[in-house]
Order: C-alpha cells, then structure tokens, then sequence
C-alpha cells in the first residue's frame, strides 16, 4: 500500500497556472532561475508545449496545514522515436533548469519518504528521465527521483561580475589590446553614419527588433547547418509573448540602430541583479569588419552597471568570445535515469558510444512536429 505524506500534498496540476499570485510569491522565495520565471513557464506550456506535441507534467507540492505552495515541479512528457522521456520543460529555449522551491523546504521534502515515493510515483510512466542544464550548486533533483548521481555536461555556462563605473569594470575585465581594437571599430562605425543604442520601451520597438533579429539569424544558421529556432512561427510567438509580457520588468531587449535601422539586438532577462543574454543577432553582411557583436555586448554591459545590475550572464555555450568579456565558467550538470528495459538499452549505449550520444544530441533538438488536432486549427 502506498503511503501518503502527513506533510504535504501533492498531485500533477496539468493545467497549472504560472501567472498566479501564489506562483510568483513562491517563485520570488525559491532558489528557482530566470527559466522558471512566471511568464517564461506560461508562455512555454501555453505555447509551446500544445504546437510540439508535448504533454505538461507540473508537479505541485502544497503544505497540507495551509494549503500554501511548497513547491512546482514543471516538467513535460515528450515521445522521442520509441523512448518515452520526461524532462523539464525546456523544449530548446531555456539555459538553466530547477525546481521551483526554497532550499529549506526542498530539504523538508527529501526528509519526508512518504512524500518523495509519492512525487516518484506520479513521474512514471517514462523510459528515460532526461535532467540536463542543471547549474552548479543547486538544488540535488536526483536525489528527490531517486535518480543517478549527476555528471558534467560537455559543455558550461559563463558570467562576468559587473562593477561601477563602467570605465572601471572594462579596465579590469578587457584585455588592454581588445579595449582599443573596439574603439577603433567602433569609431569606424560612426562614421557611416548616425549610430544609436537603446533599450526598446514599447510593443512597437520589441515587435521591430525581433523582426529584425529573425531576418538576421536565418542565414547565418543556416550555414552552419542548423536551423534558427525565431524561424519557426511557434518559436517566434513564444519569445514575442515573453518580450511584451515581461516588458519593463523581466525582459530587456536591446537595439543598436543605423541612421534609424536596427543593425543589431540582443534579448535577455533580468533576475536577481543579473542579466542573462539568450538570444542575438546582427548584421553581419552589412558590416563585416566592424565587430558588431563585440560592440553591442559592450553597451549591454555598460546599462547593466548603470542600472546596478551586479552580474552579466552569458548563459550556457563554450563561445570563445565569453572570455574576452570577463566571462568564468561554471559546470553544467546532468541527470539521467532509465525506467524501463527499452530506456536502460538506451541510456547504456550513450554511456557506451560517444557517436550515439552526439545523435542522442540530435535527436533531443530535432524539429518537433505540431501536436495533431482531429480538425483543422488553422
């Protein structure tokens, strides 16, 4: 017979909604990162999840005497090929993922059997419990699932401390050499003409700049033989619903203009005193020469420490030019369970072959196919 928490709580809530009050107080107490904010979890299983086939699995943990959040678990249920998995919801858009809830409570739950065995229970069915982009030095989820021990991912997020004044902090952060290459290139590009940077304050100016971000991303992807995620109209809708809806607050979108054309943009999200870079584009054919990117990175930094944001976060990806930035890495974290014969098969034979991992890879990123409706939506 299985046993129920005295303590808490707890059943699958698929419908669950991130943009409650209780959701934000709880994510707002909780050692949760900007991927789990309110209106990054609604807009991805509002509007991702229906478009890729994937079925919410949202585990919401309550504190039996009050009835309060204790915590949410936002995982998702995804067929790859013949393997059932389940994972956090993530869908290719987020960097960091962790369970939605305080270091104290979370060290309640793992010391409640009854309750862990109960959260375990409602997780399975699945083959294989893929738990990837975890940070360093969060909470232990594997520990909670009863999962393998976790191990570094092949590849690390970056951040760079920011401090004031700017000119302080690009002192001591940038190689004395790359300081002047970027002022010359970017006396180079004032000289073409009227050059401007801001940070879009309006629906029409978000709206502009990731238009121009999506026409900027699609070639250059596409030659180096992967697709551009705004490419794609689901992928668009949902960084468009993030933009606006956290607009002011939890989004920054930047853009570097040319006599009034966006040349480049960079998009991000505020949490906690730092800014995390996820998405950017720029005009690379138009301006060769003149270290586009580079340049935009430096004016980010410089509204970050003017508006007392104490940290630049690069996110996850092993690019070289992080470290010209001041970028540290830190370990990404894995955590992979097999739960039945078909997902030991498979989680074997990743173990075994690095070629099959790299496929293992491929196929977590293919392109999932639109969620079958039994009569048309469009």
């Amino acid at each position: 017979m299985n046993k129920l928490s005295n303590t808490f709580d707890i059943v699958i809530e698929q419908s669950f909604d991130f943009l409650s009050s209780e959701y934000a107080e709880l994510f707002d107490r909780s050692a949760a990162t900007a991927f789990q904010h309110p209106v990054w979890l609604h807009s991805l299983y509002t509007r991702l999840a229906p478009e890729t086939g994937a079925t919410p699995l949202v585990v919401v943990v309550r504190h039996r005497a009050t009835g309060a959040l204790a915590m949410v678990l936002p995982l998702l249920r995804i067929r790859r090929g013949p393997i059932r998995t389940v994972e956090f919801a993530d869908l290719r858009v987020s960097d960091y993922l962790a369970p939605v809830c305080s270091p104290d409570v979370f060290s309640q739950l793992l010391d409640d059997a009854a309750a862990c065995a109960q959260i375990r229970r409602l997780v399975r069915p699945f083959d294989l419990l893929r738990m990837v982009k975890l940070p360093d030095g969060r909470l232990p989820i594997e520990d909670l699932l009863a999962a393998s021990r976790r191990v570094a991912m092949d590849t690390n997020a970056y951040a760079t401390v920011l401090v004031a004044p700017f000119e302080q902090w690009r002192a001591s952060t940038l190689d004395r050499s790359y300081q002047k290459e970027l002022a010359k290139k970017r006396r180079q590009l004032e000289k073409k003409g009227a050059l401007s940077f801001s940070c879009c304050g309006d629906s029409a100016s978000v709206l502009e700049a990731l238009d121009v971000m999506r026409k900027f991303r699609g070639p250059r992807f596409h030659a180096q033989g992967d697709g551009d995620l705004l490419q794609r109209s689901e992928y668009y809708g949902f960084y468009s619903a993030v933009a606006l809806g956290g607009l002011g607050s939890f989004v920054r979108l930047y853009a570097m203009k040319m006599d009034g054309e966006v040349i480049a943009a960079v998009l991000g999200l505020c949490h906690q005193g730092s800014f995390l870079i996820i998405m950017s584009a720029f005009d690379i054919a138009g301006y060769k020469s003149q270290s586009l990117g580079a340049l935009m990175f430096e004016q980010v930094a410089r509204d970050c420490i003017e508006r007392g944001d104490r940290m630049l976060d690069f996110t996850i990806g092993d690019e070289p030019y992080k470290k010209l930035f001041g970028g540290q890495p830190s370990p990404m974290w894995e955590v992979t369970q097999a739960g039945s014969a078909a997902g030991a098969i498979a989680l074997f034979a990743l173990k075994q072959a690095p070629w099959l991992k790299l496929a293992a890879k491929r196929l977590s990123d293919l392109r999932f196919q639109p969620a079958r409706s039994p009569t048309p939506t469009r």
